[in-house]
């Protein structure tokens, strides 16, 4: 059994910062509890604890203690699904009853004072009228009661409902006592039975509102396929996915969804993978090539062997990185967790000084109306909403963009990084040779120096000598094998082709053969310069044309770097090649600044420098010797096609080999955290506002008081605004065109 365990725990029954606070702080109290984070808007409590210290069931039992249910999930996502529905449906009918009865009474507590007829049967029975339309309202609105007393009861804390059930319920029982003393003139029944529609309407809107910021992992769950056709025994069987089995070898079909990661065995095909990479233009797949699960075939049919399934497929991790990210906190949720922790017990005292203050010079009644109103108008509902809102919006629209968020910190964080760290072999490259130039001296043409060329190095394991011949094959050359063929160490090849002597290296072949290569020279200068490998190509010891290998830039790189120069930020190159490559490449790709000849292990110390010089660093990479920088970084950004411990180690992931990402990354957290601050900005000045208002600061000057019923009108109406806000982000468009 582990000591140092990690559990999340799905809670039901939510509904604003303070529950958040509520829960927080019962589970901190807990000996063996090392920490424990409650995001509103997911409903998850992330809680690091020792497993011998404390049970996971006995932190369950806590949570129940502070007022809450647990949440009992379930491995099957449309159970799951139906269960959340359920939840809604239910608050629906509550709305929906609670709203046909308040709006009578409001009609009985109000047309008399508007002059609206209401007949002398009524007049002359209304408190029993309103008790009796009151009293249901009341009970279709029990978790208000239960919630906030068993909070305060059992976790020695109040909570949202807390306030709700006092302000409510104060005004619910001096009706009655009016009424049973005869003092029909100041009944408070609508105050009760409204405002409990009202905040019922309010959350009902908000639980729709939240429902649609999730709505990137319903998506990305609604990619799989069902079913899958297997071969077994020799037979084609169709079965459930949840049934394929790595070794399997699964049929796909024109049209058909790919149900599993795995490698094609026969046949090929395009796919379209926009699922995961965003790219709209399909992808060639044949043998040997890897396909992903939920990713469309299009034309061809084929088979392949399942490698990966359930929740170890490139569609699971993704949907599992986002909902880690929508789960975490962002540290600037610090600031409303923080005043959400002193909020109830501030309002209760300012609700409670401001009715005691006004019973002297406006009496019971209308002190009560005080007292009721800064509760309700206090409720920090939008305050513990500002901030997972917004996030889970922005982490849903990183993955729409091929852009993994890991956590909320990691969004937070990207808008403040002003340097970037590009690894330069396989991130600002391809990382594969390729040929870039071919030059004749003589009177053989380019495409007869390619033949001989690849000829030479056709059975050539060395990556410059693979570059060559598979740039030949793209021209569709016909390659027969040389008639003797003898490798020079250092220095290059010799072979005989069709009666030709062939001589392909470098300079000291040359120079060993005799072969002069003074007309080639200016051209060697200007390509080494440029940072690419030159070979010489002699015919019968004649020099006939170089052929230049070098490593290309991936598409996109320069456009990248640009974006982040007009961000004003610094792009810096990191490699461990020679510095006169590097400085080709950086010069290419207008870099100023770069750090050439660098060891793999040397990167994470160079990123640490220049943090030590006050930079917000970002390392993009993609290899094994690119994780502990990138670990080392403020920000790690991988690569998606890069190595598994490469993508472990960022803090995003880039699941496209497109640059331009890194830009939209950044440009999207800023976008979430200007979000944020608007949320945070409107819940404070709401609350700031409303409480003074609520308390009766204006009366005396102007005779404005804000009623109780207009509070939580208000009060329900600023919650729905943060979480509105925050579902305007869905409409944000990438600033590059990607």
């Amino acid at each position: 059994m582990k000591e140092n365990s990690k559990t999340t725990i799905q809670i039901e029954g939510m509904s604003c910062a303070s529950c958040v606070a509520t829960i927080e702080h019962a589970l901190k109290k807990k000996k063996g509890v090392n920490n424990a984070s409650v995001n509103l808007a997911t409903k998850k409590s992330t809680i690091e604890f020792n497993s011998i210290q404390i049970s996971e069931e006995e932190l369950k039992k806590t949570i129940e203690n502070a007022g809450y249910k647990i949440f009992l999930k379930s491995e099957n996502k449309d159970e799951e699904k139906k269960v959340r529905d359920k939840e809604t449906r239910n608050l629906k009918y509550r709305v929906i009853a609670s709203i046909i009865l308040a709006l009578p009474l409001l009609y009985f507590a109000m047309g008399p004072h508007i002059g609206l007829s209401i007949s002398s049967f009524i007049t002359n029975h209304m408190a029993l009228i309103q008790f009796l339309i009151t009293t249901p309202i009341i009970i279709v609105g029990y978790e208000f009661y239960y919630k906030g007393f068993k909070s305060v009861i059992k976790a020695k804390t109040a909570n949202m409902d807390t306030l709700v059930a006092i302000g409510t319920g104060s005004a619910y029982i001096y009706s009655i006592f009016a009424a049973i003393n005869g003092n029909v003139e100041h009944l408070y029944f609508e105050v009760a039975g409204i405002l409990i529609a009202f905040i019922l309407l309010g959350r009902y809107l908000e639980a729709k509102a939240k429902g649609k910021t999730g709505e990137a992992i319903k998506k990305l769950m609604g990619l799989s396929a069902k079913t899958a056709l297997v071969i077994r025994n020799g037979k084609e069987m169709e079965v459930l996915i949840d049934e394929v089995i790595v070794g399997d070898i699964v049929i796909v079909k024109p049209g058909q969804k790919i149900p599993v990661d795995g490698i094609i065995t026969k046949g090929y095909s395009s796919v379209d993978e926009s699922m995961i990479s965003g790219e709209s233009m399909p992808v060639e797949k044949t043998i040997g090539n890897k396909v992903i699960g939920a990713s469309m075939n299009k034309t061809g049919s084929f088979n392949f062997k399942a490698t990966k399934i359930g929740s170890e497929t490139v569609l699971a991790q993704i949907i599992k990185m986002v909902e880690d990210a929508q789960g975490s906190k962002a540290p600037i949720q610090k600031i409303a967790d923080v005043v959400a922790s002193y909020f109830v017990p501030v309002v209760v005292s300012i609700a409670i000084i401001s009715g005691i203050a006004w019973y002297f010079f406006g009496g019971f009644a209308f002190a009560l109306s005080i007292f009721v109103a800064v509760l309700i108008i206090a409720c920090p509902c939008a305050l513990g909403l500002a901030t997972p809102t917004a996030i889970m919006v922005g982490t849903g629209k990183g993955a729409e963009n091929g852009i993994l968020f890991k956590n909320a910190q990691s969004l937070q964080l990207a808008q403040k990084i002003n340097t970037v760290v590009f690894d330069k072999t396989g991130t600002l490259t391809k990382g594969k040779p390729q040929v870039t130039d071919i030059i004749s001296f003589s009177k053989y043409k380019d495409r007869d120096l390619l033949l001989y060329a690849a000829v030479a190095e056709k059975n050539s394991e060395h990556p410059l000598g693979e570059a060559i011949v598979n740039y030949a094959k793209e021209k569709k050359l016909s390659l027969k094998n040389p008639e003797k063929f003898n490798s020079i160490t250092g220095k290059g090849i010799e072979v005989q082709y069709n009666g030709l002597l062939i001589d392909l290296g470098n300079r000291k072949l040359m120079e060993e053969k005799n072969i002069s290569y003074n007309n080639a020279l200016k051209d060697l200068r200007t390509l080494e310069t440029e940072g690419k490998t030159v070979m010489l190509i002699a015919i019968n010891k004649e020099l006939a044309g170089i052929v230049v290998v070098a490593d290309t830039l991936k598409e996109h790189s320069i456009e990248a770097i640009i974006a982040l120069k007009s961000m004003g930020v610094e792009s810096i190159m990191i490699t461990g090649d020679n510095k006169r490559t590097a400085e080709a490449i950086a010069k290419q790709l207008g870099i100023k600044r770069l750090l050439a000849e660098v060891l793999p292990q040397d990167k994470a110390i160079n990123v640490k420098i220049l943090q030590e010089e006050g930079k917000k660093v970002a390392m993009v990479g993609d290899g094994i010797n690119d994780a502990p920088a990138l670990t080392q970084a403020d920000i790690g950004i991988a690569i998606g096609s890069g190595t598994d411990v490469a993508i472990e180690s960022g803090d995003i992931v880039l699941i496209k080999e497109d640059l331009r990402d890194v830009v939209v990354a950044m440009d999207l957290s800023r976008y979430t955290m200007k979000k944020i601050k608007q949320n945070l900005f409107w819940a404070f000045f709401y609350n700031s506002i409303g409480i003074p208002l609520a308390a009766g600061l204006l009366y005396p000057f102007s005779g404005f008081l804000l009623s109780p019923i207009i509070a939580g009108a208000a009060m329900a109406f600023s919650s729905v605004s943060v979480v509105t806000n925050s579902l305007s982000m869905k409409r944000y468009k990438a600033k590059m065109s990607l």
